[in-house]
């Protein structure tokens, strides 16, 4: 009798294969970027990271999340990669090997904002009271 492997088992959501190949997809758009591959006004006038792409199980779909310096200009970045889409995934075809080239979509990566919201919360006069607070043995 087989047993389905769980998939999502990895603390990085998804397995090996799918971060490793996530890796390579997220290395070839850094580079194209770096080396100023692709020509739209918009992302060239951006400093922009990718800090993650996620994969499908299948492989067949990549999230890819991109976040220009400071958040800047975030919505007008990421249709501008709308825009070149079809360029990326051209580029990604040559530069990962794969059986088949992965259809992309691209996100604004929340991260950065979600920790800096985090972190104001925890600097604020009420929390840095309850903090004292316990510290001090009080309830």
């Amino acid at each position: 009798m087989r047993h389905k492997q769980k998939r999502d088992s990895t603390p990085g959501g998804g397995s090996q294969r799918q971060l490793r190949v996530g890796e390579l997809v997220r290395h070839a758009i850094a580079e194209m970027l770096t080396r100023g591959d692709v020509h739209d006004p918009v992302i060239e006038g951006h400093l922009i990271t990718v800090p993650e792409v996620r994969m499908t199980p299948d492989l067949r779909l990549a999230t890819i999340y991109i976040m220009p310096l400071a958040g800047r200009d975030a919505d007008e970045v990421v249709a501008a990669f709308e825009r070149n889409k079809k360029y990326f995934r051209g580029e990604i075809a040559h530069r990962v090997n794969l059986k088949f080239a992965p259809d992309i979509r691209f996100r604004v990566d929340e991260r950065f904002g979600e920790a800096e919201r985090i972190d104001k919360l925890l600097r604020s006069p009420q929390v840095k009271r309850d903090l004292t607070k316990d510290e001090s043995g009080d309830e």
